[in-house]
């Protein structure tokens, strides 16, 4: 039987968000219902509030989620009612030719649920990233669903979900750091807070944080940055490369996705070193390099989507390494809050004051 629950919806552009009462249909073939413990408010959720990503309101915002399965349609296997897990944005199709290659986190064909939540009027609801986690409950497909140790804290374990695990990945999946490397993270915000755990999960020796705040290189610092520079007080291209014997850094994460620091971040990697974007930039951005220096520093240039994480793989281990004590997820839950405080968290998390707001239910 569909139910009833409240949830986040923006309506319009820029109009502060809601609290609705939407409908949630059974899962049908494929599909499961979720009941959220947990959801962490990421700057995508802004994004489509202000319609940043399309123009399919009403959205139902939230994405960076954990909870409990509550029930599965027809035909799923992966996961069953009582299962706690991690949701995700990518339920790879296992057909299309990246996943055919056997490279499924690269999957050209990732699906949602096919049904639609919607608002009690019967308008359909667009969730956010194909998910619509800031509700009690939401309906996904149910390859969305990553099953992971029930012990861990959901506030914690959500932020894998997008955020998080994009730094992680982009650090170890994409940058492929590895022991004794040198790396600088431009902008140390969520995502790249997050690529500083990555790196220091793979080993590196040198791990440089760069931003404008000095309380978000305090942060970083925290999280496991060896060292930090301010860009707004000194050249940071100069500095990193001073910081790693004058050649620059083997691997430049860029975490702000503009193209003045990523073109800080090119020029700060060593010879046949590796740039990986992680941040988001907007349709209108363009980047201009003399091909010159393209061709002659060789090494990769590299984008990361989504950490390249295939969720059934990197799910558990990183909650595995939580529990473990040496990936501390805790450190990027700032606040929680309840489900009408959302509004009030994109003001924070806009000003910069904090790594997550996190929707506890």
């Amino acid at each position: 039987m569909a139910q009833q629950v409240k949830a986040v919806v923006a309506h319009a552009v820029g109009e502060p968000v809601r609290i609705e009462t939407i409908t949630v249909p059974d899962p049908g073939p494929g599909e499961a219902v979720v009941k959220v413990q947990a959801c962490g408010v990421c700057h995508t959720d802004l994004h489509y509030r202000e319609g940043g990503i399309n123009d399919e309101f009403p959205f139902l915002l939230g994405h960076e989620a954990a909870g409990i399965v509550e029930s599965v349609g027809e035909g799923v296997t992966d996961v069953a009612p009582g299962d706690f897990v991690i949701l995700n944005w990518r339920a790879v199709c296992g057909q299309c030719r990246a996943c055919r290659r056997g490279r499924p986190w690269y999957c050209f064909d990732t699906h949602n649920a096919k049904q639609r939540m919607t608002l009690a009027d019967g308008t359909e609801l667009t969730p956010a990233l194909g998910i619509g986690a800031f509700a009690e409950k939401t309906l996904v497909a149910a390859g969305q669903c990553t099953k992971v140790d029930p012990s861990a804290s959901p506030a914690a374990a959500g932020l894998l979900g997008c955020g998080v695990m994009a730094g992680i990945g982009a650090a170890i999946n994409t940058g492929n750091v590895g022991r004794g490397d040198s790396v600088a993270v431009i902008g140390c915000g969520g995502v790249g807070d997050a690529a500083i755990a990555g790196a220091r999960l793979a080993g590196a020796e040198r791990i440089i944080a760069v931003d404008i705040d000095d309380e978000k290189l305090r942060t970083a610092i925290r999280i496991g940055a060896t060292h930090s520079v301010n860009s707004r007080k000194e050249d940071a291209v100069e500095r990193i490369r001073e910081l790693t014997g004058g050649f620059g850094a083997d691997v430049v994460i860029e975490a702000v996705g503009r193209p003045e620091t990523y073109e800080q971040a090119f020029y700060a990697r060593d010879l046949a070193g590796t740039v990986v974007l992680v941040g988001v930039p907007t349709p209108e951005m363009k980047l201009e390099l003399p091909l010159l220096d393209v061709f002659g520093r060789g090494g990769s240039l590299k984008s990361s989507w989504y950490g390249d994480c295939l969720p059934s793989r990197d799910f558990p281990m990183l909650i595995d390494l939580y529990r473990q004590g040496r990936l501390d997820l805790d450190a990027f839950v700032t606040e929680t809050i309840a489900l009408d405080e959302v509004e009030q968290a994109f003001t924070r998390m806009h000003e910069g004051r904090v790594l997550r707001s996190v929707v506890q239910f």
